[in-house]
């Protein structure tokens, strides 16, 4: 069942939203991979760890907005 206090319209917008929120999320996480590879191929291995850190909060925020798309359903 959905919730009533929103029309389609706009949990429509909301999802929208959310995509694109996640689709820069996700392409922020390419760009860190990219460059965290680059600076360890190159001999700076002091970077990998702050950088999978950035990646754990970029996966735990595309994984909260999930689960608001959940709960936006309901």
């Amino acid at each position: 069942m959905s919730n009533p206090d929103r029309t389609r319209g706009q949990r429509l917008t909301i999802v929208h939203g959310i995509l694109c929120i996640v689709l820069v999320l996700v392409l922020m996480q390419l760009w860190l991979l990219t460059a965290t590879m680059n600076m360890w191929l190159g001999g700076n291995s002091r970077i990998v760890w702050p950088a999978a850190m950035a990646s754990t909060v970029c996966l735990a925020l595309n994984a909260g907005l999930l689960r608001y798309l959940f709960l936006l359903d309901r």
